[in-house]
């Protein structure tokens, strides 16, 4: 079992036997859970994927859509967003 404090601040340090153990590195993101009989779970975040932007070009594209004015646009944003706005 690996052992660590919590500063004043509210920070923990990760033990280096987990830091090795999760193959974490400087700049990696964990994820940590509570399951409901109460366990914290510590482990790597998902990495986003990499996409190349240029894969994406026409998926929002749709020959039988009519195109809409910025003013409808606008529009659809007020009633979509209700009281909030």
């Amino acid at each position: 079992m690996a052992l660590t404090r919590i500063t004043p601040e509210g920070t923990a340090t990760i033990p280096p036997e987990i830091i090795d153990w999760l193959h974490l590195k400087p700049g990696d993101s964990i994820s940590i859970a509570i399951s409901p009989d109460g366990k914290v779970y510590l482990e790597p975040a998902p990495k986003p994927a990499k996409i190349d932007v240029r894969t994406l070009s026409g998926c929002l594209y749709n020959p039988d859509r009519k195109p809409v004015s910025l003013a409808e646009m606008e529009r659809a944003i007020i009633e979509g967003a209700g009281e909030s706005m």
